[in-house]
């Protein structure tokens, strides 16, 4: 007898629950942001709107994996992280890390879904206890890796100088990629610099080409551990208008799938999709993006553990 009841809205329909035995993959929503930012707050909204949208992306794709991707990975979407308040970021931290680690704990890959740049922090703790060496990919309009206040240390410009801090990542490995725009304060290439992390602009990416750029990056890792952090921002605002921090300049869609396509082989151990504002959104375009980027993420997982079929 069919159920009565409508499931669960889950990310491509994938079912519902704690991953376990057999699956590969978690989505987890993290409904978090700072809240601090003067007129532009939402992307605690985020999971939501990617959630809704994801339906829009099919299950196959004719050219690079003709197969249905999350079930051949055993998929599922685990929901958001329990308890958390937006704006109480010394309360949320723990919860948004527990939950990851129990994702990394049952043998499956965590896929964040933001929440602000924040978020990363602690989802990058749990990865860096799972994999000792990790490094991090980030792909970003800003390097998050700002100075901070001693007294107020955390917020969405930071993670990545706490990660280089708290030794999560390898800072001479770890790439921030897409960088441009304007800043509100000075100095922070330089600061990202003193970390120790590589910056590639976006203006760096182009004139060199994404194939070259990341053959480079692909020649630091080896086969570390990678933490995958995407913040949709590095999108051109043309194609992806609801994100936290619009800049202009950025990818197109095309050139995007390009980066992630140029990322097969590596070993990716957790990611997160982030600032993702459907408040600020036009039908969806940045959530439905977000949503297409993630299957493509998760085609390279099938990839890298020879999962899809030849042919």
């Amino acid at each position: 007898m069919a159920s009565p009841f409508t499931p669960p809205l889950t990310f491509m329909g994938m079912p519902a629950g704690a991953p376990g035995p057999g699956n590969r993959v978690a989505i987890l929503g993290v409904p978090f942001d700072c809240g601090i930012h003067p007129f532009r707050i939402g992307s605690r909204e985020g999971p939501a709107s990617v959630r809704a949208q994801s339906g829009l992306t099919r299950r196959h794709h004719p050219t690079l994996a003709d197969v249905d991707i999350p079930t051949l990975l055993g998929a599922v979407d685990a929901g958001d992280v329990a308890g958390i308040t937006p704006g109480k970021i010394a309360e949320a931290h723990p919860l948004i890390e527990a939950a990851a680690d129990a994702i990394l704990t049952a043998g499956a890959v965590p896929i964040g879904i933001g929440g602000d740049g924040s978020v990363s922090l602690p989802l990058m703790r749990a990865a860096a206890r799972h994999h000792p060496g990790l490094v991090a990919l980030h792909v970003d309009s800003h390097t998050d890796a700002y100075p901070y206040n001693p007294d107020d240390p955390f917020d969405a410009s930071n993670q990545f100088t706490h990660a280089a801090e708290e030794g999560l990542v390898d800072p001479n490995s770890t790439w921030h990629v897409g960088i441009r725009g304007f800043t509100g304060v000075r100095g922070v290439l330089k600061h990202a610099d003193k970390l120790g992390f590589r910056v590639l602009t976006t203006e760096d990416l182009i004139r060199r080409g994404t194939a070259q750029a990341m053959t480079e990056f692909r020649e630091v890792v080896a086969d570390r551990p990678l933490y995958l952090c995407w913040d949709m921002d590095v999108f051109d605002p043309s194609v992806a208008p609801g994100v936290a921090t619009p800049s202009w300049g950025g990818l197109t869609a095309r050139e995007g799938i390009e980066l992630m396509r140029s990322l097969s082989g590596l070993n990716i151990v957790a990611m997160d999709f982030n600032t993702v504002s459907p408040g600020h959104d036009v039908q969806g375009m940045a959530a439905s993006l977000c949503g297409h980027m993630m299957m493509e993420a998760m085609i390279l997982l099938a990839g890298r553990w020879g999962l899809l079929p030849e042919g």
